[in-house]
C-alpha cells in the first residue's frame, strides 16, 4: 500500500506540459478545479474528463501511475459516495426504501458525480506534481504569491516549506516501508486482530519514524546553515521564470474551458 503513494514524485520528461512554466501549471490547475466545480451534468463532466485525458496523453505520464496513486484513497472515495447516496433526498418515491434508509435517484446521481469529481480533481493534482519538479513548483508558487509580501506574508518561507514537504514525502514513505519490513522480520503482525490491536502494532513503526524524521530535519537545517541560508531577502535566481508562447496558448485553452463549462451550465448541460 505504501508503494502505491505517488504524491510528491516527479517523472522527468520533455513533453509540452513538462516544459510549461510552473506558474502556468498552477494557474491551469486552479482553472481546472473551478471548471470542475461549475460542471453540473454528464455533458460537462464528459468535457472535463476529455480535457484531463488529453493532458495525461500529452504529458506522456503512464496512466497506471495515476491509477496506482488512487489506491490509498479508495476508502475516502467510498465513504464520500455512501454519504451522498444515503443523505441526499429528492422528489418522488425513493428507489430503495429499507427501515430508515431511503435512496433517491438524486442521491445516486450526486454520489456518482461527487466520486467522479474527486477522482478528476486528484488526477489533475497528481499531473501537476508528476510533471513539475519540487524546485520549479516552489519557484512558481513564490512568484505567484509575491504580492502578498506587501502585507507581511513570508512567501519565500512558505514556498520553501512546501518544497521540503513534497521532497520528503517519497523519502518518508520509503523509510516507513523499511521499518515495517524490519518489524515483520521480528514477528510483528499488522493485519490481524481488532482495530485496537492494529493501532497498538503501529506504535513500533511511528516511534522510529518520528525519530528518523527529526534527525533528517536536523541534518537539513545544519546543511542549510552551512550554506549560509538566511531566507529569501537578497536571494537571486539561477533560472528566471519567463512565459513563452505555449504558456499563453495554455491560458487560452483554460479560458476556453471555463467559457465552455459556463455555457453548458447556463443551458443546464
Amino acid at each position: 500500500m505504501l508503494k502505491d503513494i505517488t504524491l510528491g514524485q516527479y517523472f522527468p520528461g520533455d513533453s509540452v506540459i513538462h516544459r510549461l512554466d510552473p506558474r502556468t501549471k498552477l494557474i491551469m490547475l486552479v482553472v481546472y478545479i473551478v471548471a470542475l466545480f461549475l460542471a453540473v451534468s454528464w455533458v460537462s463532466y464528459a468535457l472535463m474528463a476529455a480535457f484531463l485525458l488529453v493532458c495525461i496523453k500529452i504529458s506522456a505520464i503512464p496512466p497506471r501511475s495515476i491509477v496506482k496513486g488512487m489506491k490509498p484513497l479508495v476508502f475516502i472515495l467510498v465513504f464520500t459516495g455512501i454519504l451522498n447516496l444515503f443523505f441526499t433526498t429528492g422528489e418522488g418515491d425513493p428507489l430503495v426504501s429499507f427501515w430508515v434508509v431511503n435512496i433517491y435517484a438524486e442521491g445516486l446521481s450526486r454520489a456518482f458525480f461527487m466520486v467522479i469529481r474527486i477522482l478528476m480533481l486528484i488526477s489533475g493534482t497528481f499531473l501537476l506534481t508528476y510533471t513539475t519538479s519540487p524546485i520549479s513548483l516552489t519557484d512558481g508558487l513564490e512568484s505567484l504569491m509575491n504580492p502578498l509580501k506587501k502585507v507581511g506574508v513570508p512567501v519565500h518561507e512558505l514556498s520553501m516549506m512546501m518544497c521540503i514537504a513534497l521532497r520528503f514525502i517519497p523519502t518518508l514513505i520509503e523509510e516507513t516501508d523499511k521499518i515495517m519490513c524490519a518489524q515483520k522480520a521480528r514477528g510483528a503482525d499488522f493485519k490481524s486482530g481488532s482495530i485496537v490491536d492494529r493501532a497498538k502494532a503501529l506504535v513500533p513503526i511511528l516511534v522510529p519514524l518520528f525519530i528518523s524524521a527529526f534527525r533528517r530535519a536536523d541534518e537539513l537545517a545544519t546543511a542549510m546553515e552551512c550554506r549560509c541560508y538566511q531566507g529569501g531577502d537578497g536571494r537571486t535566481k539561477m533560472k528566471l521564470l519567463r512565459y513563452k508562447l505555449f504558456d499563453y496558448q495554455a491560458f487560452l485553452v483554460g479560458a476556453a474551458l471555463i467559457a465552455a463549462v459556463c455555457v453548458l451550465r447556463h443551458f443546464g448541460l
